[in-house]
């Protein structure tokens, strides 16, 4: 029988990512969306979230951050597992909290950090494994974006509660990854700013991760970039790895492309990064693997996709970033 998903929220997490990834992962339905918008044929609308507590195996909260803890607890005391949307949560105390009721209940709870299958991270994580870079000395990511002009959205509004800026918002992306390639880490370097006229969060941030090994990442994001750096840059002590843009499934799944259409999760030639002076194909993406192995979560008691405690560890190093340099 078919896993049976309730998913809260219909905007871009939920209609762009979300939705199509449910719907063409083999062992699920998406049968019901929690929202006030159109729904995709065959899908039941839903007007609020308690009517998902019944009669569905897996909730999905894709709705703004401030929701995110208090609509996952709901789930979580119906007895249902759940997938929260990246950020976790608004501050580390809830992610806890929230952690320790799913393991009080026994029952799942994952955090949808879907860019650990972007093809060109994957690409990263496998030229750092088989070593044609030597020795990294220096690892550097960027994921930045042209928005000189605010946008009247939950993203820009102002206080902890509401979770919003760019360090939760894409540098809930990058600490991530830099977190899976090089593990923890012991101290933190920030640099939080507000640059566009009339802002209330953060539209700017660098920050340098020293890692337990003594290793040093170096990450940022601005929404001023209207030349972006380079997506990736790894120097080693044999060469190096330049790759610009970012993965292609975001915008194939804006375009109505979805897992198993030929060409998804496939980046042009064109687009492909430098080691050295020598073109490297970026591997597929593949977002299609975190609904999928919720799959055998769910059915098998397989681990989650994504450890909450991995999403808290991210956390606490953007919690350390804002209490060190608060936005100017």
């Amino acid at each position: 029988m078919s896993l049976r998903v309730g998913l809260i929220g219909y905007g871009t997490a939920g209609a762009v990512f979300h939705a199509p990834l449910i719907a063409t992962t083999p062992g699920m339905t998406l049968q019901s969306v929690v929202t006030s918008r159109e729904v995709p044929s065959g899908v039941q609308r839903l007007d609020r979230p308690d009517q998902l507590w019944e009669d569905h195996d897996l909730v999905v909260v894709a709705t703004p951050n401030r929701t995110h803890v208090p609509l996952a607890t709901e789930a979580l005391h119906a007895g249902l597992p759940v997938v929260v949307d990246k950020p976790f949560a608004p501050s580390v105390a809830e992610a806890r909290a929230l952690t320790a009721l799913a393991a009080e209940r026994d029952l799942a709870l994952t955090v949808f950090q879907n860019r650990r299958w972007d093809g060109d991270f994957l690409t990263v994580k496998e030229l750092i494994r088989t070593g044609p870079l030597g020795r990294v000395v220096r690892f550097e990511s960027h994921f930045d974006r042209w928005r000189p002009v605010p946008k009247d959205t939950w993203k820009e509004q102002p206080g902890r509660g509401e979770a919003g800026g760019v360090l939760f918002d894409l540098g809930s992306h990058v600490i991530d990854q830099a977190l899976q390639l090089f593990g923890p880490v012991r101290s933190v370097h920030s640099e939080v700013n507000r640059h566009r006229d009339g802002v209330q969060v953060d539209d700017d941030f660098f920050l340098a991760l020293t890692h337990e090994s003594g290793f040093v990442s170096h990450l940022g994001s601005s929404t001023l970039a209207a030349h972006p750096a380079p997506r990736f840059r790894v120097l080693g002590t044999t060469t190096a790895y330049t790759k610009y843009g970012l993965d292609v499934q975001e915008s194939q799944l804006k375009s109505g492309l979805r897992p198993g259409d030929p060409g998804f999760g496939e980046e042009p030639e064109s687009s492909w990064g430098l080691l050295g002076d020598a073109s490297v194909p970026t591997k597929h993406g593949c977002y299609q693997y975190f609904y999928n192995s919720m799959v055998s979560v769910l059915r098998d008691g397989a681990p989650v996709p994504v450890s909450p405690e991995s999403a808290i560890a991210a956390l606490e190093i953007i919690e350390q970033a804002t209490a060190t340099s608060e936005p100017r």
